[in-house]
């Protein structure tokens, strides 16, 4: 897996955060905002939220008009098969559940359509740990 995460981090420069939240302190904000920061386009998906970050919001992953290299998924693993469905029929690169996100079946799925998978582990963390920096 830790190939993978390597192969994702370094390569991807679209990022859609599925079940992004605009309330401070939330993972999902805390985790969108540095990978921003960091130089990945972020796009927030959100069918409740207009904008965040200074970014339009997407109410599902297909109403984005682009490429999207990577979904990170921030949605209970029950909520996670539409999410991965939804990004193979956009030709999505990678799917990454956070932390405490593990969906076997959703995992399964994507790696069958040819997508890298990381489940169960935080984009900004692992961003964090290549750049020699302590987790967050």
């Amino acid at each position: 897996m830790n190939e993978e995460i390597e192969r994702i981090l370094k390569t991807a420069k679209t990022i859609a955060v599925v079940g992004i939240s605009n309330r401070l302190g939330r993972p999902s904000l805390t985790v969108a905002n540095y990978l921003k920061s960091q130089g990945y386009d972020i796009i927030p998906v959100n069918p409740i939220i207009t904008e965040i970050l200074g970014e339009r919001c997407y109410p599902d992953l297909e109403s984005f008009p682009a490429n999207i290299d990577v979904v990170d998924i921030f949605r209970k693993p029950q909520d996670v098969m539409p999410v991965v469905e939804s990004a193979i029929r956009k030709g999505v690169k990678a799917v990454w559940m956070q932390e405490g996100i593990v969906n076997e079946e959703a995992a399964q799925k994507a790696r069958e359509a040819g997508l890298m998978v990381v489940m169960d582990r935080c984009m900004l963390k692992e961003h964090m740990k290549r750049k020699g920096e302590k987790d967050a």
